[in-house]
């Protein structure tokens, strides 16, 4: 405040309200915000099963189909728990549809994942057929 007042032009008659002003600002810093989302309705036993089909899972935010909701809850600020817990989904509410789950299981059983790595055995070194040739230039043949 001292340092406001110190390099702003303030009348007297201006400085009380000032200080109120300030204080009124700091008092409303520690009071709870009101939610910013309404309480949504949850949705039925009956329309939780029918948000899963086998080609997607249906969006209760938007009412989308999605073969993944993982990537649409982040745009609306959700992790899939925050969004079962909104929607009082079961813990085992998929978040990924059961047919692109399938697929996506074939494929990487086809590449191998899942799979320990084959024990490479070393095979036993071969020893060389003929010994080495010395390097270099050959010696001169001593004369007698």
């Amino acid at each position: 405040m001292a340092a406001y007042v110190s390099n702003t032009h303030v009348q007297v008659g201006e400085l009380p309200g000032l200080i109120a002003g300030t204080h009124a600002a700091l008092v409303g810093l520690g009071q709870p915000t009101a939610p910013a989302e309404p309480e949504v309705e949850k949705p039925s036993a009956a329309q939780i099963r029918k948000s899963v089909t086998d080609e997607g899972l249906i969006s209760f935010i938007g009412g989308k189909s999605y073969k993944t909701l993982k990537r649409h809850l982040t745009g609306h600020g959700l992790d899939p728990r925050a969004y079962r817990e909104r929607y009082g989904l079961p813990a085992d509410y998929p978040m990924v549809a059961p047919a692109y789950a399938a697929q996506r299981s074939t494929l990487a059983r086809s590449i191998g994942l899942g799979r320990k790595a084959a024990v490479d055995v070393e095979p036993e070194p071969k020893a060389p057929a003929e010994p080495a040739k010395p390097r270099g230039r050959p010696k001169k043949a001593a004369t007698a």
